[in-house]
C-alpha cells in the first residue's frame, strides 16, 4: 500500500463514511504507526486527501453548581461519589 492508496482510503473516509476530522486523523495516524513501528518501513508520504469537515458540535456539561444538586439528590451507596 502507497501514498495513493492512503489517500484514496481517508478520502473514501471523509466523502463515503462522513467520519469527524479526527477520526480521520487518527486513521492516518494509525497507518503511520503501523509503517513505523511495526512494519519498520519508510512512508515518503504526502496525502493530498479530501479532509472531513471539524464539527461545529459543542459539547454540553455541566456547571459545578448543576454537579453539586445532582450529587445531593442522591440517595444511598450513590452518594459515596461525595
Amino acid at each position: 500500500m502507497g501514498s495513493k492508496e492512503i489517500e484514496e482510503f481517508l478520502t473514501h473516509l471523509a466523502v463515503h463514511e462522513n467520519v469527524a476530522a479526527s477520526t480521520q486523523n487518527q486513521a492516518l495516524h494509525a497507518v503511520l504507526f503501523l509503517y513505523k513501528e511495526v512494519l519498520k518501513q519508510d512512508l515518503d508520504l504526502q496525502v493530498d486527501a479530501v479532509r472531513a469537515k471539524r464539527s461545529k458540535y459543542l459539547p454540553t456539561v455541566l456547571t459545578q453548581d448543576e454537579v453539586i444538586l445532582i450529587i445531593h439528590k442522591l440517595s444511598g451507596v450513590h452518594q459515596l461519589s461525595i
